[in-house]
């Protein structure tokens, strides 16, 4: 394998890791800002959620990385679909139960139920990052 090709894989790897890792990132910066700012706790659950597009193309570079090194696959073409399905199942849910019109107060059983699919897609963004990140590693490594 070429030293061009090896650094197309490896420049997919990190660019992914950075794009996945980003709605996390995100999330994290922007609540401490506020919190700091406004001197009481500011964290947006949603935000994660709202960065999809930015994840989606991080795991679709990942997920390239992945087939043409041939390592990871399975852990990166897996995780995005569980986010996929994880996120269209808390805007499903939502829409369901009356909380995303407003109909049911965003409390009790059904806010449990919304926030825990929510939460499954958060977990699935940060495996794929933690994969990704080892995928990075490994490919780097393995180019010096």
């Amino acid at each position: 394998m070429s030293k061009a090709v090896r650094a197309v894989d490896v420049a997919l790897a990190v660019l992914g890791t950075v794009l996945t890792w980003l709605p996390i990132a995100a999330t994290l910066g922007l609540s401490a800002i506020g919190t700091i700012a406004d001197r009481t706790l500011r964290f947006d659950v949603l935000m994660p959620a709202e960065l999809f597009p930015v994840y989606l193309s991080g795991a679709v570079l990942l997920a390239i990385a992945a087939v043409r090194t041939r390592r990871w696959r399975r852990w990166l073409l897996v995780t995005p679909l569980v986010a996929i399905a994880a996120l269209a199942g808390t805007q499903g849910l939502a829409i369901l139960t009356g909380l995303a019109d407003g109909s049911h107060p965003p409390s009790g059983w059904r806010l449990v139920l919304v926030l825990s699919l929510l939460a499954l897609y958060v977990v699935a963004l940060i495996v794929n990052g933690i994969v990704g990140w080892r995928l990075a590693r490994a490919l780097r490594r393995d180019a010096a």
